[in-house]
């Protein structure tokens, strides 16, 4: 027998990068848009920056002490079998308390335990997959996902073909804001419109790479005319702050960036990790851009998230351990190259997805019954 209907109720996890965070938040954003009365709650990784950026953005978040295993064979691995543990426990007690009707998994540590959780409860989910080579967690979960959300072709390698959607990847609404003036965003950074500026990013918690290859290559970058937006991480912000020195002329350069679009409104040329979020954005910006993806990272998904832009014409691509050799010509090369900077721009753009925040609230929404529980 049906209940009467209440509003929605859907469960975000994931976290520990932006490349996951602020597509959650946006997903967020469009199941809003889509059911004013929805009630959501965010479960993140205790310690992660997720639990700082959520609330920020008005959501409410409750963290988990999950944490990722170390590739070594150590101790601190038991540590992390003991918080996976615990994890599961305090996840099917959200799960019971909160109630949800839909749980959705954006990646990141929070989402194993949650989605694991309900499953056993018999709670619908779905995996928001946003690379081009799935990681292990969502692989293993994808088994019982009612819907698999991704941006890219050819997953049904990894995942049951019925149940994908191609939604892209959600990103930041203010990325497409049609208003949003080059000169605006300059007098914003305080640059001179008159040379090319280039954005530098190295991800929301920076890149060792990029950072020190930018450091070495800064009085040449200057002596060319290039201006530099360059967002460092806070980690190494006190470390290439201090070794600049003084010549800050035509430089910018600060831990994280608030107001990315006007960054990005700001850029002819940007420099950036290869992550799935990231690339997104990127499309719908339609900048030219070289990337210089992390070796870091599991499965080296964003070598392969940036080789799926370099085979369409659209992106350079420098391996990591190359940088330091190649990353400042490139960057003069593509300053001085016109024609190919537009090619590069016009190539990014055609691959950009304006609604996937949508298309995947609509989704949500779809699983969720609209609201409406059946009684046991």
């Amino acid at each position: 027998m049906k209940e009467q209907q209440h509003s929605i109720r859907v469960i975000i996890s994931g976290g520990g990068t932006g490349g996951h965070i602020f597509p959650a938040i946006s997903i967020a954003g469009a199941l809003r848009a889509a059911d004013p009365s929805a009630e959501i709650l965010f479960v993140g990784a205790e310690g992660k920056m997720e639990m700082e950026k959520v609330p920020a953005a008005g959501y409410r978040i409750i963290g988990l002490p999950v944490a990722g295993f170390s590739r070594r064979i150590t101790l601190y691995n038991f540590i992390v079998v003991y918080r996976l543990i615990i994890s599961l426990l305090k996840a099917r007690r959200i799960i019971r308390e909160f109630k949800p009707d839909v749980v959705v998994g954006v990646g990141g540590y929070a989402s194993g335990p949650l989605l694991r959780m309900a499953g056993r409860a018999g709670i619908p989910y779905l995996v928001q997959e946003q690379n081009s080579y799935p990681g292990i967690t969502n692989r293993l979960l994808a088994g019982k996902a009612s819907v698999i959300c991704v941006a890219w072709d050819g997953l049904e390698k990894y995942f049951p073909a019925a149940r994908i959607i191609k939604t892209g990847n959600p990103v930041r609404h203010s990325f497409t804001n049609p208003g949003l003036k080059r000169d605006e965003a300059v007098d914003f950074f305080g640059l001179s419109g008159n040379g090319k500026i280039v954005l530098v990013l190295g991800g929301s918690q920076g890149s060792g790479t990029i950072n020190t290859t930018m450091l070495a290559s800064l009085d040449e970058l200057q002596n060319s005319g290039v201006q530099l937006i360059w967002q460092t991480g806070s980690y190494y912000y006190d470390m290439i702050r201090s070794e600049a020195g003084d010549n800050m002329d035509g430089v910018v350069i600060t831990p994280f960036i608030d107001r990315m679009e006007l960054a990005y409104a700001a850029a002819d040329i940007i420099v950036s990790r290869a992550g799935a979020g990231t690339i997104s954005e990127l499309a719908i910006v339609g900048k030219p851009v070289i990337l210089v993806p992390s070796p870091n990272v599991a499965e080296d998904h964003q070598t392969k998230n940036a080789m799926a832009l370099t085979k369409n014409g659209a992106a350079l691509m420098i391996p990591d351990r190359d940088a330091s050799a190649r990353l400042c010509s490139t960057i003069k090369n593509l300053v001085a190259d016109k024609a190919m900077a537009d090619t590069l721009g016009v190539n990014i753009s055609e691959m950009a997805v304006y609604d996937s925040g949508k298309r995947i609230a609509e989704e949500i929404i779809k699983l969720g019954g609209s609201g409406e529980r059946r009684s046991e």
